[in-house]
């Protein structure tokens, strides 16, 4: 059973939709209480840090966050869930949940000046590092994922790494440290290649009639 987390600042319906598709059990709760026996958790999200922070803070999934990090079952966080994992990020100024050393940081500001857009949003190759991640398992090496984002993750240590996309400079997009992974992707929203990971996250094998290029 894979446990979802609904702390009013993630793309939850696109994550559920996407596990429903694949086959996979899911538990979606706003309670940290309902999601303690499950397995394995999907730590999703958009919008703003700060806000982000409230809301966990405001719901006890801070702590059951933190705490689910020390039990060694496995977290994967997506998008704003795979920045507030870090200890602290540059919008907002704020303190996050600090599960993996490093900071958030803003794309920098001369990037319109070189043409590159903030956000950035649109589909982008995706390069394995580090020896990447089994979740990648199956998705040949520069594959396109879909990407909507202002911020990036500057990790501490720059060997937790496991992918990066080009955009004006190797930007870290997948990390992985102990039973945490992220990827600051949309999984949910990049079709197969996409849905292939969270079948390889739940442990599920990705049904026939997905093996082509449909989209969630």
């Amino acid at each position: 059973m894979t446990g979802i987390v609904d702390y009013n600042a993630g793309n939850i319906k696109s994550v559920e939709r996407a596990l429903a598709a694949i086959g996979a059990e899911y538990r979606i709760s706003k309670d940290p209480r309902d999601l303690a026996g499950t397995e394995r958790i999907i730590f999703p999200g958009v919008g703003e840090a700060k806000f982000a922070m409230n809301e966990l803070k405001k719901t006890g999934f801070d702590s059951f966050l933190r705490d689910w990090a020390h039990s060694g079952k496995p977290m994967l966080g997506v998008c704003l869930g795979s920045q507030v994992i870090f200890e602290h990020s540059e919008e907002g100024d704020t303190t996050c949940l600090g599960l993996i050393p490093g900071v958030v940081r803003r794309f920098p500001a001369d990037f319109p000046a070189r043409g590159l857009k903030i956000p950035h949003m649109g589909w982008n190759d995706v390069h394995a590092k580090n020896g990447g991640t089994a979740l990648l398992r199956g998705i040949p090496d520069g594959t396109n994922f879909y990407f909507v984002h202002s911020y990036y993750v500057d990790p501490a240590d720059p060997t937790v790494v496991t992918a990066t996309a080009d955009y004006g400079f190797p930007v870290p997009c997948a990390v992985k440290r102990g039973n945490i992974e992220a990827f600051q992707f949309h999984p949910e929203k990049s079709g197969t290649n996409g849905l292939r990971i969270l079948a390889n996250f739940t442990g599920v094998s990705l049904p026939a009639g997905m093996q082509g290029g449909a989209s969630c």
